[in-house]
């Protein structure tokens, strides 16, 4: 058996009129992707983050920055929640005096100062809610700069959570989770993916 024989199976075909399909194309046709080893298409470039490295494509946003997200509308739902308290607690302070019959200068001085001192706080308060309200309704759309504003967020409130412990202990936790979760490199590919782009 030759290597130029007609009815060898396994040699080369002969001749210039070569069956199609047989041996490797020298070039693929018009339309047709370029295919890399046996014959697949080349994979396309893999985002850890989702979207297949597509451009247009949407990623999917990571677990960690979704739990982000949740944390900073509990955040902001307990922030919401002190406020209305503060305030609430300023008028009933207000009236418990009203009704205890403190007349003198310094007793109506003292219940001015501390119910403005309490509505203070509860305004306070109820801007922090709102900012972390809008912080966490950005978190699908938002930039870079969502990222720094959350970060800064978390690190006051983990800050004034430190002067209400124990109370503060669960926005301290909070807090600290948040900061870490947006912080991480998956957060960052989040935040900075409009950049990404091709």
């Amino acid at each position: 058996m030759s290597f130029g024989d007609p009815n060898n199976p396994y040699g080369q075909p002969q001749g210039q009129g070569q069956q199609p399909g047989y041996g490797y194309p020298q070039q693929a046709p018009q339309g047709v992707p370029p295919q890399q080893g046996y014959g697949y298409p080349a994979a396309p470039p893999v985002s850890p983050y989702g979207g297949g490295g597509y451009p247009g494509m949407a990623m999917e946003m990571p677990g960690g920055v979704k739990a982000a997200r949740v944390m900073l509308w509990i955040t902001a739902a307990f922030n919401l929640i002190g406020a209305i308290a503060l305030i609430g607690l300023s008028f009933a302070v207000d009236s418990e005096l009203e009704k205890s019959g403190a007349s003198s200068a310094d007793a109506e001085m003292f219940a001015d100062m501390g119910q403005g001192i309490l509505i203070g706080a509860g305004v306070v308060s109820l801007i922090f809610a709102v900012v972390g309200m809008l912080l966490a309704a950005k978190f699908r759309s938002g930039g870079n700069g969502v990222r720094i504003g959350t970060i800064v967020y978390s690190s006051i409130g983990v800050l004034f959570s430190l002067f209400s412990l124990p109370l503060g202990i669960v926005s301290l936790a909070l807090g600290v989770l948040v900061i870490v979760f947006v912080a991480k490199s998956d957060g960052s590919a989040w935040f900075n993916r409009n950049k990404q782009q091709y």
